[in-house]
């Protein structure tokens, strides 16, 4: 059996600069606490844990001075509640991220009112929105923007960032069929990751060329779940978040398995599934001799 990894996958420059950044302020401070978990990923989660970089769920549960602002990002009305606090904040928004972030408040004070095509309980999402000024609504879909009332006169459309470019096309498409006559322009900036774009391309590019597709990635992983929605429309796919949930019985008559794994995803968890996915191949080979 034949166990082939995608060309992109697992971590990416946002999440790497993050973890760098968490380390290098837990070092110097002494301990941190980051504003939710720093990647959705628990392995991680459970290592940075022995290096006190630890998580709080909001600013209430922070104990320590030093807090830290996710590789998500968080909206403005935080990092003043922070300010407020006196608390030392540590930023490791993901590059890609603020750039987005800058999209919508621009937008907003340029007196848009502005679309995220994205997840509204994100956290990424959730700061998007806080950058638009409360001039902003979030959805999945067009038709769900009935709760955007009154529908201002000039609209901006933009992305989280690690959706997929054809959701975000066909949700464009699906906005400009519902869109009433009042609205006068339509402004739309593709704020998606090229690397999240990659790892979809590859992890479809993988599935066609295989019998299964084992991706990896934490459970609350937006980017791993769409890379496993992805390849499910190519090839039987399952989802982990570590090697030991792998089902021997998936593998059966299969004679090519692809992987990939979602931006949070570190090396030793890629690593550890393929040791496991291999092994299966070699009893199953050894059985039939």
């Amino acid at each position: 059996m034949e166990v082939r990894k995608a060309r992109a996958l697992g971590f990416c420059f946002g999440v790497r600069r993050a973890i760098r950044v968490l380390e290098e302020a837990s070092r110097e401070h002494g301990g941190i606490e980051t504003l939710g978990p720093a990647v959705h990923n628990q392995q991680v989660v459970d290592r940075l844990s022995g290096m006190e970089i630890r998580v709080a769920q909001s600013l209430e549960q922070a104990r320590g001075g030093v807090v830290a602002i996710t590789a998500h990002g968080a909206g403005p009305e935080v990092l003043a509640e922070i300010r407020a606090r006196q608390l030392y904040v540590v930023d490791a928004t993901c590059p890609i991220v603020r750039r987005a972030q800058r999209r919508a408040r621009e937008l907003s004070r340029a007196g848009f009112g502005v679309i995220i095509f994205g997840e509204v309980t994100h956290p990424e999402v959730k700061g998007l929105l806080g950058w638009a000024d409360s001039k902003a609504v979030a959805a999945l879909e067009g038709a769900e923007l009935t709760s955007f009332s009154p529908l201002p006169r000039r609209l901006g459309v933009i992305s989280q960032t690690t959706q997929n470019r054809s959701g975000f096309a066909q949700f464009v498409g699906e906005l400009m069929a519902v869109l009433p006559p009042r609205v006068r322009e339509l402004r739309i900036i593709d704020t998606i990751c090229q690397a999240t774009q990659k790892r979809q391309e590859a992890a479809t590019e993988l599935a066609q060329r295989s019998q299964l597709m084992v991706v990896i990635g934490g459970r609350d992983s937006a980017n791993t779940r769409r890379l496993a929605e992805i390849c499910s429309t190519v090839v039987e796919t399952h989802r982990v978040e570590m090697a030991s949930e792998i089902d021997e019985a998936w593998l059966k008559g299969k004679s090519s398995v692809g992987v990939t794994a979602g931006a949070s995803t570190p090396n030793e968890a890629i690593n550890e599934v393929v040791l496991r996915l291999k092994s299966f191949g070699e009893s199953s080979q050894a059985g039939s001799i």
